[in-house]
Order: C-alpha cells, then structure tokens, then sequence
C-alpha cells in the first residue's frame, strides 16, 4: 500500500470499548444480574440513539448509562452517571494497540483517530494510554457522530489530501466501515470478535486484530 495517512477509530478499535463499558457500568450502577452480552448490546443500541442530534459525548455518556439503568429497573444516581463518563478515560488500550501505532509510526504513516467523543476526553485518553499519534478529529469538531460523514469530510479538508491517501482502520461496522466505504475510502475492519459483516458491510480487508495490519501495510 502506498497511502500515507492511516485513520482510525479510537474506542473499540484502539481501546477496548467493550470491557470498558461493561466493567464500569456494572461498577457504577451496582448491577450483576445479567450477561456482560446483554449489558454491552444493550448500552450500544442505546447510544446510537442520543447520537442521533449532537450534544457533548460526556452528555451522551451520562444519558446512556442513566437510561441503560432505568431499563434494568436500577435507581441511578447523577454522581454515578457522570462518573461513568470519566471512566472513559481509564478504559484500556487493546494489548497490540501502542505496539502497532509506534510500528506505523516508524514506517512513516500518519496516524490520526476519527472519533465519537470531545476533544478533552480523547487528549486524556491518549495521555493515560501512551497512544503515538500524529492528529486527531472528534466529534465535537464536525458537531456530529458517526456514522455520519463529517469525521472524513474534515479530514480530507483539514489535511488537504485525497480518499486515495488514506486507509480507514476500524472495529465498527456500522459507525465506521460502513460509512468510509460509502464515501470511497479504503477500509481495514479489525474484527476482533469474530463476528459476520451483513452485506452492506464491504471492508477492502479483515484482520483478527491490530497487529495484522502490519503485515498489510
């Protein structure tokens, strides 16, 4: 591959999204009675819709979990809402994450996150998880979420380059692959749950986790 610009999405590509949300929101609501499955699928489908206008991510956060919460007949707490939204920071990074980012780094790529989150809490996170990356778009730049377009569109024009410098690198069918295929981009799903893309889903390739995606580039 020749494209020098390799973006990526940040939770659930470079941290782990998943254990994050299901380890603090039981930590914060008090709640064990169901499956890390149900609670994970849950608190998706949730989210996706306070995504559907744009308020801060720490909002979305706050509100997901509060109405996540209420759904499993809890009584949450604001402190333990907002609480919850500061974990996001701490949450961790994939075990192949600073390893492949240092890699890319060396081989010349930039390396840029496109993520659904404020500036504040992805600066935190890159600080406490030693993320190497050269830039970052979020969403309360475009003042939208993905899988809307904005994050791309304002990559090509912040960085004034073209769809053919960049590959798109992501563990989200839906918020990221999906999307950057629509719009012409070149796309690298991590699939780290071994999961079956539907056919709208078109990723150029899939990789088992981050560190393949040495191999490709």
């Amino acid at each position: 591959m020749r494209e020098k610009y390799l973006t990526f999405d940040c939770y659930g590509t470079l941290i782990d999204w998943r254990k994050g949300i299901i380890e603090n929101f039981r930590s914060f609501s008090h709640f064990t009675n169901t499956s890390d499955y149900d609670i994970f699928g849950r608190y998706v489908s949730l989210e996706a819709e306070e995504e559907s206008g744009y308020s801060s991510y720490s909002e979305v956060l706050s509100s997901t979990f509060l109405k996540l919460a209420r759904e499993l007949d809890l009584k949450p707490s604001i402190v333990d809402a907002k609480a919850f939204a500061r974990s996001i920071v701490k949450w961790p990074a994939f075990s192949d994450t600073r390893s492949t980012l240092n890699e890319l780094g060396l081989r010349g790529y930039r390396r840029i996150i496109l993520s659904n989150v404020d500036r504040a809490l992805l600066e935190e996170t890159i600080e406490e998880s030693g993320l190497d990356v050269d830039g970052y778009i979020t969403a309360e730049d475009v003042r939208s979420y993905k899988p809307r377009k904005d994050h791309w569109l304002e990559l090509l024009r912040r960085y004034d380059i073209s769809k053919d410098d960049v590959v798109h690198i992501a563990g989200s069918l839906y918020h990221d692959i999906i999307p950057a295929s629509e719009l012409g981009f070149k796309t690298i799903w991590v699939n780290r749950y071994g999961e079956m893309p539907g056919p709208e889903a078109k990723p150029a390739i899939s990789v088992r986790n981050l560190s393949e995606v040495l191999d490709i580039v």
